[in-house]
């Protein structure tokens, strides 16, 4: 199977639950508690026993996932503190030997299967246990070996002892190479155990798509990528973040991701006993509403034409355009740079008819509702002739200057001249 076949459903889901948990939950500082407080494992070891998961029910998190419109949970088996989530047998500092006495992986695997959710699994490369971690191979190849060993047996295990796993998402590469990991064999062991898993870019090869971390930035044409963030401003639970994200942030963000061509995974902290912050709840909840009604506008959806809009960003599928109107313009609103001839113009939360007209590149709505339908997003569905494409930078000034004096003209000229034309 080949990387656009084990990419498709990936790229049809769009947006996608990211799962940070641990010991580190008991601190309720954020999940780098142990590193940024210079906490040594053997005092930060104890906490295990606090970390009961009393209240955990995967399948509770995976109906919450589906509440907001996700396709698709990663989980945190393992992060940077060494806690392993799993019944790990090259490890003592783990969730069956300590804290809940239970297989915290499993449960969640299995959740997802019965939820239908396609199942995602974090593993941190790096364990601040070992002091390779912070020096190199270089400095250290016998306890670099050491970790790369047990980073290999336990993938091994994550893939060998839970069905069907659908994405394999590594993080802290750092300080290692590819081949300080030995990430090819790695990689080559996971896919020869997991047919068709999806395995991201941070073992420090390519892999199948790119993570940007807090930002959204695509990694080029054609390229697959996902951004992830957070909700608040930690990965991991931490009692007095309160700085959350408003739904028509995380909606605005979504959409950003869309447009270009992305995936979003935001991230969410659950409390060490497993239940999920109620502000986390409220905001998921308010997103999936708005997916509910104009999912269309984003799931399946690929990178848009460059078309203009002093309302908001567009998204397209087959020959649908979605226009998202960020800021509501009211009765009327203009846009420009058609290259298709307009067919019908609709809302998509009421599927009422919008009455426009089309001279040229600009398509002209009226008696658009008054007020928006959507205070988060409101998007008016514009149907075109065949694949949606918008005209260049140059032909749309050359319809707007016509008749305009030269003088004026020129300058607009010379400062588009290198932007690139669709």
């Amino acid at each position: 199977m080949d990387c656009v076949d084990r990419l498709q459903w990936w790229k049809q889901a769009r947006f996608g639950m990211f799962i940070h948990w641990g010991v580190y939950a008991v601190l309720a500082r954020g999940e780098w508690v142990m590193y940024q407080e210079h906490i040594p494992h053997d005092e930060y070891a104890p906490y295990a026993d606090k970390f009961t998961a009393k209240r955990y029910d995967p399948d509770e998190w995976v109906a919450l996932a589906k509440s907001a419109g996700m396709k698709y949970m990663v989980l945190t088996t393992r992060h940077h503190d060494g806690f392993s989530l799993w019944d790990s047998q090259v490890s003592e500092f783990t969730a069956t030997k300590l804290g809940p006495k239970r297989d915290l992986v499993r449960e969640y695997v299995e959740a997802c299967h019965r939820g239908g959710m396609p199942v995602g699994l974090y593993y941190s490369l790096l364990d601040w246990r070992y002091p390779a971690s912070f020096t190199g191979a270089a400095k250290d190849p016998e306890g670099w070996k050491a970790m790369a060993d047990y980073v290999h047996a336990q993938v091994r295990e994550l893939c060998t002892d839970y069905g069907k796993i659908d994405i394999l998402w590594y993080d802290g590469g750092w300080p290692g190479s590819a081949e300080d990991w030995r990430a090819e064999a790695l990689n080559a062991m996971a896919r020869d155990l997991q047919p068709g898993i999806l395995i991201n870019n941070r073992s420090q090869t390519p892999e199948d798509f790119g993570t940007p971390e807090q930002e959204i930035k695509p990694e080029g044409e054609g390229r697959a990528w996902e951004a992830c963030m957070t909700l608040n401003e930690n990965w991991g639970y931490s009692a007095r973040d309160v700085a959350w994200k408003s739904p028509w942030r995380v909606v605005k963000t979504l959409v950003q991701c869309s447009v270009r061509g992305g995936n979003f995974l935001l991230n969410i902290g659950p409390k060490a006993d497993g239940t999920v912050p109620t502000a986390s709840v409220k905001i998921l909840r308010q997103v999936g509403a708005w997916l509910e009604k104009n999912g269309a506008s984003v799931y399946g959806t690929t990178r848009a034409p460059e078309l203009g809009s002093m309302w908001g960003p567009f998204t397209v599928k087959g020959s649908s355009v979605y226009a998202h109107t960020e800021r509501w313009p009211g009765r009327e609103a203009t846009f420009s740079r058609f290259a298709n001839r307009v067919q019908s113009v609709h809302m998509l939360e009421t599927g009422d008819d919008v009455a426009f007209e089309q001279n040229g590149d600009r398509l002209f709505l009226k008696n658009l509702p008054a007020k928006v339908l959507n205070p988060i997003d409101t998007v008016i569905v514009i149907e075109v002739e065949g694949e949606p494409r918008a005209i260049s930078y140059a032909a749309g000034l050359a319809n707007f200057t016509t008749g305009v004096p030269q003088g004026i003209v020129t300058p607009i000229l010379e400062q588009r001249e290198a932007e690139p034309t669709a």
